[in-house]
């Protein structure tokens, strides 16, 4: 027989399915060789008191043994000589629509800027190395997207917008870790996020679909008001492309080529709002003291800590964004004349720092003028100013969270993960007022919440922009299409219709499902 049942206990026991086996044999007063096998369903860590305790959904197989699958498979089908979608962009909005379109029995071709996602990895390399960036290939273009090499966090609270089962699933499929089905915040990491996402790239290209790497979409092809296609150019070669059938538009939210692609086309789009600020940085080890209430920090059997904090400071929120317990700090621009920052962690997350973006709700209304761009011409405007501060280089400005605060500088900066390194900075001097001033309130408060939190040890880097698409492209909530546009479906976080790897998915299966059903309405 199988039984599912809910228990608390100590992360040693958790750890330890031996001594997990042992302590529910007790609890159910029965012999302990009688359960064959436990599967966890799901996984979270209560640390509000402090004696912590790992709260577990547990699977029992009693006097059974296992014959069910730990996730669901999907059959991908054959899709060679099927009608064709174009898919620009194969992030994990992308990826996702195109393993859908596949699933529907509908053919895929993807049109990708960046490398391979194993190319892709050297011209990371090259950034600390030459202090420059390769606008087609870097932490934001390239195969798998801004989410490939920047974390692999997997976390939602995006539940209503599709199955985030279903999309942890297929990620288990193309050989993620099982723990993300039973994690409260799963995570792939960057270590093991790139090799999955290679495996969806494969299944793709096995069931007949394409995918062509170092090719830039230039313009829409259209009949009227339908999209036909794109013309494209293989920027290895110069030479010029087309490519025929409905479009999905899931380009990201960091091609600024597109978007004023559009905006000079009089595609319909708007500003939309985007938070700002920095990534703050703490020794890994104080986190966990401050979270698992102990000056023992984490010890042998937990992870490291994470944090989520969020505030209102004069009508708009301050907030942590994309935290990284024991992560890195690193360079997320995509053009020259930018420093941009975001974080990562591989899957151990076991380095020595713990960062998170600290950012303040920035809205249209808040930036002068009517022009459609003038939220990317705002974050574009500060990121060359933080690259001025940075000497010119992928060296970030930086400064102390207590001398930010307080406005004094930072005589000396601590070590930080942050590769390309970091100079010295007045953040305060040059972060727009009703940003910094925004955050000095917050970390306030924050640190009057979470003894330790607030001190010199931590440090802030300049600067955190890319947390969302600054520009929506209107679209039709019931058929996904865009409001004019017949056949092109705006797409995931670049669309203005995502926030992260999880619900960037979510939104490529839907648009896939519009975009098959569109082209059967056509035939």
């Amino acid at each position: 027989m199988t039984e599912e049942i809910q228990l608390s206990v100590p992360p040693e026991t958790a750890a330890d399915s031996r001594r997990l086996v042992q302590h529910i044999a007790r609890l159910k007063a029965i012999d302990a060789r009688t359960i064959k096998h436990i599967r966890i369903l799901r996984r979270s860590i209560d640390a509000r008191q402090k004696h912590i305790l790992v709260n577990l959904s547990v699977r029992l197989y009693i006097n059974e043994e296992v014959e069910d699958d730990e996730f669901n498979k999907i059959n991908y089908r054959e899709v060679n000589g099927r009608p064709t979608v174009v898919v620009i962009g194969e992030g994990p909005a992308g990826l996702f629509a195109s393993l859908r379109l596949i699933e529907l029995g509908f053919r895929p071709v993807v049109i990708e800027r960046g490398k391979n996602v194993r190319e892709r990895k050297k011209d990371l390399s090259l950034i600390t190395r030459t202090q420059k960036v390769d606008p087609e290939s870097n932490y934001s273009f390239g195969e798998g997207g801004a989410g490939a090499y920047s974390d692999g966090k997997l976390y939602t609270r995006s539940k209503k917008r599709g199955n985030v089962n279903r999309i942890l699933n297929i990620f288990c499929q193309h050989g993620a870790p099982l723990s993300i089905l039973s994690d409260a915040h799963p995570h792939i990491g960057t270590d093991k996020l790139p090799r999955v996402i290679e495996n969806m790239r494969l299944q793709i290209l096995r069931c007949g679909g394409s995918v062509h790497f170092q090719t830039l979409m230039k313009r829409f092809i259209l009949q009227g008001e339908t999209i036909v296609g794109v013309e494209a150019v293989d920027l290895i070669t110069g030479k010029e492309l087309e490519f025929h059938g409905p479009v999905i538009l899931a380009t990201g939210h960091s091609a600024r080529d597109v978007y004023r692609y559009l905006a000079s086309a009089r595609v319909e789009i708007e500003p939309k709002g985007i938070a700002v600020g920095v990534r703050l940085e703490h020794p890994s080890h104080l986190i966990d003291q401050i979270m698992y209430h102990s000056p023992k920090g984490r010890g042998d059997f937990l992870p490291a800590a994470e944090y989520n904090m969020v505030t209102q400071v004069n009508g708009r929120g301050v907030y942590s964004f994309c935290m990284c317990p024991g992560g890195f700090v690193v360079p997320a621009a995509t053009g020259p004349k930018q420093i941009v920052v975001n974080g990562m962690s591989p899957s151990n997350r076991g380095t020595r720092w713990s960062n998170s973006g600290m950012v303040v709700e920035t809205h249209p209304e808040d930036l002068p003028g009517e022009n459609v761009l003038k939220v990317m011409d705002f974050q574009e405007r500060l990121e060359e100013t933080c690259w001025e501060e940075g000497n010119r280089l992928q060296t970030a400005p930086a400064q102390r969270m207590r001398d930010f605060v307080d406005g004094h500088p930072s005589a000396s900066l601590p070590q930080t993960s942050y590769a390309p390194g970091v100079v010295s900075s007045r953040l305060d001097n040059w972060l727009p007022e009703f940003v910094s001033h925004r955050l000095i309130e917050g970390f306030k408060i924050f640190g009057h919440r979470h003894k330790g939190f607030f001190t010199n040890e931590a440090v802030l880097i300049a600067v955190e922009t890319r947390t969302s698409s600054p520009v929506r492209i209107l679209r039709s909530p019931s058929t996904l299409q865009h409001i004019r546009i017949h056949g092109l479906f705006p797409c995931g976080e670049g669309a203005g219709y995502a926030g992260g790897i999880v619900s960037a998915g979510i939104d490529g299966e839907r648009c896939a499902e519009s975009a098959a059903a569109y082209l059967q309405q056509l035939s």
